[in-house]
């Protein structure tokens, strides 16, 4: 005998993001191809770096956004789980990109700082200013969403780091146009990259611990354990899993032990009085329990099996 609840999650919201992204992802598309037609017409390593990131985050965009859509799918008896986990697929994915793209990038500031080129800032200036104002209106849209979703983060991201990257080809234009430094332009690629894989590193962290199916770090399991043990009828509790569905989906799934051999409804209402404690202290929002009662198995919390 098993039994779960789930609660349901107003989908405005979603609806609402999905249309954020959209409008980011056209945004993007105007700025990357403007990036790169001026980083060749001027020479502008920065541009053009800032043009593949703004490429990148077109693709991160895009994936965000199918995920967000594919969230959305209803389950069926092929996924009994639908789609949910599709963003945090699109977070692991993003994440991992955000970082190879630092990378990169680093390779080319450092192949610049030995060979300073001459660049025509007019054009860069402009540009990242264009840049500014497009990626500031995304990171607008996304702000919000970025807070409580790991897939509107990782996009939220992308955006975030390319316009602090735009804002550092400006100052880095106007010192070449005022100053005539040109190392610069190598110098400010070289701190975006190291900050972006500072946030990537983050964000791939938290992701593949979902996807791996790790216990969620707020989940005490053995203070858990040991407070459904302390109920009356109850003699042990074991062979437990917890892992994260999504970020609105934590599950619980443990084997329990009575001291009686009890009725359906008795247990009906010790379940009850599970789901009430795990639901209000821990946020786990499914419960599954297999009732037992002189069963002999293995009585670990942890069972590999």
């Amino acid at each position: 005998m098993s039994h779960g609840h789930s609660h349901n999650h107003p989908h405005v919201h979603n609806d609402l993001r999905g249309r954020n992204l959209l409008i980011s992802i056209v945004l993007n598309i105007i700025i990357t191809a403007s990036q790169i037609i001026g980083g060749l017409l001027s020479g502008s390593l920065a541009l053009l770096s800032d043009a593949l990131h703004n490429f990148s985050d077109v693709l991160s965009l895009v994936v965000s956004y199918v995920a967000n859509k594919l969230s959305k799918k209803q389950a069926s008896i092929y996924r009994t789980f639908g789609y949910k986990r599709a963003e945090i697929l699109a977070a692991f994915i993003n994440a991992s990109t955000l970082i190879i793209v630092a990378i990169l990038l680093i390779i080319e500031a450092i192949k610049r700082f030995q060979h300073p080129e001459e660049i025509k800032t007019g054009l860069v200036i402009w540009l990242s200013l264009i840049a500014i104002i497009a990626n500031g209106a995304s990171v607008l849209l996304l702000k919000k969403d970025s807070e409580s979703n790991m897939n509107m983060r990782s996009a939220y991201l992308h955006l975030l780091t390319d316009m602090l990257a735009s804002v550092a080809v400006l100052i880095g234009g106007l010192l070449m146009k005022y100053y005539q430094i040109f190392w610069v332009d190598s110098a400010l690629t070289l701190a975006i990259a190291i900050y972006l894989i500072y946030m990537g590193y983050d964000l791939l962290k938290s992701s593949t611990k979902v996807l791996m199916l790790f216990t969620p770090d707020h989940v005490p399991i053995q203070k858990i354990v040991d407070e459904i043990s302390a109920f009356d009828a109850i003699k042990n509790v074991h062979h437990v899993h917890v892992w994260q569905l999504n970020e609105d989906e934590v599950h619980l799934e443990a084997h329990i032990d009575f001291h009686h051999d009890i009725t359906l409804s008795q247990f009906d209402e010790v379940l009850h009085n599970i789901e009430d404690l795990v639901l209000i202290r821990y946020h786990i929002n499914h419960v599954n329990i297999q009732p037992e009662f002189r069963k002999s198995d293995d009585k670990h919390i942890i069972v590999q099996d």
